[in-house]
This record gives C-alpha cells, sequence and structure tokens, in this order.
C-alpha cells in the first residue's frame, strides 16, 4: 500500500465529516420536496456556485484532462468543448435566468410550462424523464469507473485480495474499489438532500484549491531546473488542418493513444465540436446536477450570477492543478505506473503522479479532494435522479398526495435503486473516454435539437418535442453498438439531423400548444427568438408589455465571454509552464474581457429578486417580467 497513516487518517477524517453532514441535515432536508431536491431555494447563490464547480471538479474529469494536456499539449483547451464547457457562457448571459423565471422543481416540470397539459405535454414530459434517468446513469457508471482507476494505484488489489473470498478479474478492480466508495455518497446524498450537497461540495472546493495550488507549486519548482521534450508544436494552443503532433523518439506509444482517439484532423474535430457546442449551449442545462443548482437559486439574477461564478472559481484552480500533474508526467514519465492489465493506460497518469510526487500530508488531503470531487459529482447527479424519479413519476402517477414521510422513503428508495443500476452499467464500460465520448456525443446529440426549438420558437408543440427527442435518443443508443470503432462525435450531425426531421414532422402534424399557455410562458420567461405572433396578442391585451430585443448583446457577450472562459484555462497552464510573456498576453484579455462583460452583461442584469410564481395568471407574469 503506498498510503501512510498519516494520509489514510485525513481520508477517513473527511469521509466520516462528509457523512456526518448527511446525518446531520436529515431532518432538515425532510421538512418537503422543495427542501430536499433544492435546500428550499434559500442557498446563496455563491454556496451554489463553489458546489456547482465543486462538482464539475470530478476525479473521472480530472483524469481526463491531464491525459489530453500530457498528450496534445495546450491544444488539449479545446478537446472539453466537447462537453462543451462554454455552456455555462450560454447560462450566464441569459439561459439560467430564463430557466429560473419558471420556479419550477425539475426540467421535467417546466415542460407543463411550455407545453401545457395536454397529450403533447404529456408525451413530452415522459422523454425528459427517460432521457434525465438515462444521462444521470451514464454520468455515475462515467464516474463511478474514474474513481476506481484511480484508487486502485494506492492500494493495489494484491493487497486486498488475499481477504476477499472470491477471485476478481483484473479488468474490473476499479469497479470494487468504485462500490466502496461509492457507498459514502449514498449516505449523505440519500440522507442530507440538495443542503448537504452544496455543504459538502464547499468543503472540498477548499481542499481542492489548497492541492492544486501546491501541486502546481511542485511543477514550477521541478520545471525551473529542467526542460520538457515534447514534439513542436506541443506549446501552442493554435493548429492546422491536422494535428502535427508526432511523439516517435519521445514517447512512441502516445501516438497509438492518439490514433485511437481520432483527433488527427484537428479542424474537423473542432468544426464538429463548435457547431455541437453552440446547438447543445443555447439548448440550455441538460437536466442533470446543473439545472437543479440554477433551479435552487432564489431568483433569475442570482441564477445568472451562480452560472458566471462557476467559471471564475473552476477554470483557474483546476488547470493549475491538470498542468501541474501533466508536467509532472512528462517530465518523469518512466517513473510513472501506467501498465494496467498488460496494457499502458495514459488515464493513470494523475493517480500515478500523485503517488509518485506529492508527499506525505498533503497525498493525504489531495486525495481526500479529489475523493471528495467524485462523491460531489455523485452526490450531485444521484439527486437530480432522484428529483425525476419521485417528483416526476412517484408523485405525478403514482400517488400524488403522498405526504413528508412517504417522500422521504420513495427518495431513499430510488437513490439506492440509481446507484445499484449504475454500478452495473459501470461494469461494462470500456473506460472514463469512452463513456464521456458517448455521453457529450452521442446522448446529447439526440436532446439538442428538440430543446433548441422549445426556447425560440411558439410553433413548437408537444408532440415535436417527443418525436424529435425520440428520433434523436433511439438512434443515440443504437449507434454505438453498431458502429463500435467510430468516435462518436462524428455522427453526432446524423443524430442532429434525425432529431430535427422529428421535431418538425411532429411539430407540423399536429395542433399548436394552446394559446394561454404560450402567453403565459412568454410573459413569464420572456424569450428572444421567434415569438412574433404570440408577442401581438400579448401587446394587444397589455400595450406596455415590452419584447426581449437583447439576441444581439447576449450574442455579443456570449463571444466575450468565451474569450474570457477560454483566457481563463490558459493563464494557470502558462504560469506552470512559466511563460512569463504569454501571461502577460492572456492577463490583458482577461482584464479587457471582464470589464466588457461588466459594461454590457453585470450592470444589465435584472435587479428584481421576485420570482414569477408558477400559478400567476398571464397578467401577473406581465407585470411581474
Amino acid at each position: 500500500m503506498k498510503l501512510h497513516a498519516l494520509d489514510i487518517t485525513i481520508i477517513l477524517v473527511y469521509l466520516l465529516v462528509v457523512s456526518l453532514i448527511g446525518v446531520l441535515l436529515r431532518r432538515r432536508a425532510a421538512r418537503n420536496l422543495n427542501s430536499y431536491l433544492l435546500g428550499g431555494k434559500e442557498l446563496p447563490w455563491y454556496f451554489l456556485g463553489l458546489s456547482n464547480a465543486s462538482g464539475m471538479f470530478d476525479i473521472s474529469g480530472t483524469m481526463w484532462l491531464v491525459t489530453i494536456m500530457f498528450v496534445y499539449g495546450l491544444k488539449s483547451i479545446w478537446l472539453p468543448w466537447l462537453w462543451p464547457t462554454f455552456n455555462q457562457i450560454f447560462l450566464m448571459i441569459y439561459l439560467s435566468a430564463w430557466l429560473r423565471r419558471s420556479n419550477v422543481t425539475t426540467g421535467a416540470q417546466w415542460i407543463g410550462t411550455r407545453f401545457g397539459r395536454d397529450v403533447g405535454s404529456e408525451l413530452s414530459h415522459a422523454v425528459v424523464v427517460i432521457f434525465a434517468i438515462i444521462g444521470c446513469l451514464g454520468f455515475l457508471a462515467y464516474g463511478f469507473v474514474g474513481l476506481g482507476k484511480f484508487i486502485q494505484i494506492f492500494i493495489p488489489w494484491e493487497i486486498i485480495s488475499p481477504y476477499v473470498p472470491f477471485n476478481i478479474p483484473a479488468p474490473y478492480v476499479p469497479h470494487v474499489y468504485g462500490i466502496a466508495f461509492t457507498l459514502v455518497a449514498v449516505l449523505y446524498t440519500i440522507l442530507g438532500g440538495m443542503t448537504s450537497i452544496v455543504l459538502a461540495d464547499i468543503i472540498q472546493y477548499a481542499i481542492m484549491t489548497v492541492s492544486a495550488l501546491t501541486i502546481g507549486g511542485i511543477a514550477i519548482c521541478h520545471l525551473s531546473s529542467q526542460s520538457l521534450n515534447v514534439p513542436p508544436g506541443w506549446h501552442s494552443p493554435f493548429f492546422g488542418w491536422k494535428l502535427d503532433l508526432d511523439w516517435s523518439g519521445i514517447i512512441a506509444d502516445v501516438n497509438e493513444k492518439m490514433a485511437a482517439d481520432q483527433f488527427s484532423f484537428f479542424s474537423i474535430i473542432m468544426m464538429l465540436m463548435l457547431f455541437k457546442g453552440i446547438m447543445a449551449s443555447a439548448a440550455g442545462p441538460a437536466p442533470n446536477y446543473d439545472m437543479q443548482k440554477i433551479l435552487a437559486t432564489r431568483n433569475p439574477r442570482e441564477a445568472a450570477l451562480m452560472s458566471g461564478f462557476v467559471s471564475v472559481v473552476l477554470m483557474p484552480i483546476r488547470y493549475f492543478m491538470v498542468a501541474g500533474f501533466a508536467i509532472l508526467g512528462l517530465l518523469y514519465y518512466h517513473r510513472l505506473n501506467l501498465v494496467v492489465g498488460h496494457r499502458i493506460d495514459f488515464e493513470q497518469i494523475l493517480p500515478s503522479a500523485i503517488s509518485e510526487f506529492v508527499p506525505v500530508g498533503l497525498m493525504g488531503c489531495l486525495l481526500a479532494g479529489l475523493l471528495a470531487a467524485f462523491l460531489g459529482t455523485f452526490a450531485g447527479t444521484l439527486n437530480a435522479a432522484q428529483a425525476y424519479l419521485v417528483n416526476d413519476l412517484y408523485l405525478k402517477y403514482i400517488k400524488p398526495d403522498a405526504g413528508n414521510r412517504r417522500i422521504a422513503i420513495v427518495n431513499y428508495a430510488t437513490g439506492l435503486v440509481v446507484v445499484v443500476v449504475s454500478t452495473v452499467l459501470g461494469f461494462f464500460a470500456q473506460d472514463v473516454n469512452s463513456l464521456l465520448q458517448w455521453i457529450v456525443s452521442a446522448l446529447y446529440g439526440g436532446y439538442v435539437a428538440s430543446n433548441v426549438l422549445k426556447w425560440y420558437w411558439w410553433r413548437f408543440n408537444g408532440h415535436g418535442y417527443f418525436w424529435g427527442m425520440i428520433a434523436g435518443l433511439v438512434p443515440a443508443l443504437v449507434l454505438p453498438l453498431v458502429f463500435r470503432q467510430t468516435l462518436e462525435l462524428y455522427y453526432f450531425p446524423l443524430l442532429f439531423v434525425l432529431s430535427l426531421a422529428g421535431c418538425i414532422i411532429g411539430t407540423l402534424a399536429s395542433r399548436p400548444t394552446d394559446e394561454e399557455t404560450l402567453v403565459s410562458f412568454y410573459c413569464c420567461v420572456r424569450p428572444w427568438g421567434f415569438w412574433k405572433p404570440i408577442h401581438e396578442k400579448v401587446v394587444a391585451a397589455d400595450p406596455g408589455f415590452r419584447r426581449n430585443a437583447d439576441f444581439r448583446r447576449d450574442m455579443f457577450n456570449v463571444i466575450v465571454g468565451t474569450i474570457w472562459q477560454t483566457a481563463l484555462v490558459l493563464l494557470p497552464i502558462y504560469v506552470v509552464l512559466l511563460k512569463g510573456r504569454s501571461i502577460l498576453v492572456v492577463a490583458g484579455v482577461i482584464v479587457l474581457t471582464s470589464w466588457i462583460l461588466k459594461k454590457s452583461w453585470y450592470d444589465r442584469l435584472e435587479t428584481s429578486a421576485a420570482a414569477v410564481p408558477v400559478e400567476a395568471s398571464p397578467a401577473q407574469r406581465a407585470r411581474l417580467a
């Protein structure tokens, strides 16, 4: 075992503390469903922002980021656009406020505010719940696999196996570790709900910040007396038609990794990522923990501030750590233990570098922080899955009049079921990257078209939403089984076209959403887009109503915000690489874009703290908006 007794003590103390948080907040969470799922909408936006950022600071994602920076250098800053990371900018500029104005509990419940209560709305509600549950299970399995691969570096199976009465094949050892540590996340999530998740995430963020600064500092010290042996182009974020990185004669195995990733034609990859990213970002948050954090804010203004705060507190700290580990991995590659199951696994760079370079005591803090990152992501995703199962299935279709005690019991039961199912799915996953590619490219490929149109086109209805989701979701589940060796991003355009066709055909073949629902939604959310017929009806009833004319300003702010966010990623990397001139240039970009956003976005945020109630009449919504 590579852990010192002090490190083990620190980890156990942390796990005990977060477990106690769940136990101590159990009564508060059990007050009602709103308290359990959204913290009673009483939590400050900066707490929710720290929690959201902390949840994104997960083990699996960090392992992947370290791996791609090791392999692709500064060009790796573009690959997280697969998610896309700049969706936080769309949320910050306008979509978080739009979503929060609806004042609902889950994304599926939001469907009723947009499509009413007809058959199409019921179908849409059902398909959103299905998608949300599939997405949550995918994310839980993704985090589960990453955690297990991480832990086995520090607790080799050879030490544990003599005490296990059955044989575990080497490829499934990470899953066994994943099961063990998942139990802690299950405890405090199921007992304490959203409030316990947020408090545990804040503790985790503090630990991760200290750890990240220390790791980056260690890398800077080592790099100051050595030089990196990397291929030409590794230090540049710019690229041509092809990637043109050749590791021959340096670390030849990296070329095989690059071939397996299928990123060689980088310009094509970037165009696909940008197209997919813009569509996915314009669709708004997927029904997961990110959406739940937005809905848990006090009002639309705080929802926007929370989403913007995520980039500020996440990007510099996370990439300071990522750059630190990648640099240490490059400087001392031959000292790292990357062989798993008789093959090199570059996703082991992060845990192996921790094992090799982090001193006793700090290792315990860092491992506690990364374990907390897993627990935070797992807990937030589990909470979202519970929200859909309890609020949108059990209370809607099975027992609408359930009391608080019955709801609490159902919350516990659904949480356990979700954990068991996601664990089983994790056993079928090859690695972290394969799960990530399927989630962000294939699964979301079937999600985008329906969820873009719902915001911006008045004629789009529940039937169109349902058939668009089905036309995208079914191929997203089937195509990866048929084209096993093809990068999922390559068939995103096909999934998008199929889904878009389903949206348009389903919409035009059915009646429009009832006028009262459309007027109510338009007055409450106040979206821009193709809403002219509804706007005219609203103005006829209330001549003082003003339409949202912020499209151009919002798009300008999105572009500036994306540059700002990318600079926040680059700055810590250049600091670790000791690139003084680049640091000054990027810092200047951050200052300039921050000033523009201050004038064009922050100063124009709505100041009303009032949330528009779901049950408000159209006239009330118009006045409140």
